[in-house]
């Protein structure tokens, strides 16, 4: 049986990891984009961004919060802000050791949402 990118990365576990050092190391820091967690809860964020990128990496489908088009509603996120995200992703699975081509598969999945995030 085919491993999914989850299991080959190490699951929950290290998605837990990625997520973290995505938020504190890349998000937060970034005057770009850390504005729109200014008011953030971000314990909760963090749990429902690790069920989130869980899910893309071929992972069980855990969330059951707010649509995507929901959540973002009224944020006002622009093209730029979701590449700037979705880079910073990017960024924190490279630094985790996943490998290319699966960081690619997991940004497609990103990608496939970015209708629902843009702000309309």
């Amino acid at each position: 049986m085919t491993q999914t990118i989850y299991e080959k990365v190490g699951g929950e576990e290290t998605v837990a990891k990625v997520v973290d050092y995505f938020y504190s190391e890349l998000v937060l820091k970034d005057d770009t984009v850390n504005h729109f967690f200014k008011n953030t809860d971000m314990e909760k964020q963090r749990k429902h961004q690790t069920k989130f990128i869980s899910f893309a990496l071929g992972g069980p489908n855990q969330y059951s919060g707010k649509s995507m088009e929901k959540a973002h509603q009224g944020l006002n996120i622009q093209p730029d802000h979701f590449d700037t995200i979705a880079k910073h992703l990017q960024h924190a699975l490279s630094h985790f050791g996943v490998e290319e081509s699966d960081i690619e598969v997991a940004i497609e999945k990103v990608a496939s949402l970015r209708d629902d995030i843009i702000y309309k």
